[in-house]
């Protein structure tokens, strides 16, 4: 089951596929990698429309990887090529990947750098030391 809750400042997979390393060697922006030390799954109201305009806002490729990460990329097309809008089970696996996905705690990590940065109760902290700026 799933705890109910409509709050969307957590750390969801939608956050982290719009989140890039601030750090100044990571000049690709490649997505932040994931240490999950704690996951909650959250019920969030099903809304396909809002689904099939984030698609193409999306790193398709990122959110599979988080997604797998994560263990919740089940059903999920491993293309975005392939990902059929107009089929709602579909739909639903890409809503419960990116929405209903909470990691509480644990890292964003700079695929390049090696750096984290904590997540605690769902917020991410991506400020710098001042010897990083």
């Amino acid at each position: 089951g799933c705890a109910r809750e409509e709050n969307l400042s957590t750390m969801i997979l939608l956050t982290h596929n719009m989140l890039a390393s601030p750090m100044k060697e990571a000049g690709k922006q490649l997505p932040l990698g994931i240490e999950a030390v704690e996951v909650q799954e959250i019920e969030r109201e099903f809304n396909p429309d809002f689904l099939r305009n984030m698609i193409n806002r999306l790193d398709y490729d990122a959110l599979v990887a988080a997604a797998t990460t994560l263990k919740v990329q089940e059903g999920l097309p491993a293309t975005v090529e392939a990902l059929d809008t107009s089929d709602n089970d579909v739909l639903k696996k890409l809503h419960h990947a990116l929405l209903q996905v909470d990691v509480v705690s644990g890292f964003l990590v700079c695929t390049e750098t090696g750096r984290k940065f904590p997540i605690a109760a769902g917020i991410p902290n991506m400020l710098l030391n001042q010897d990083e700026i």
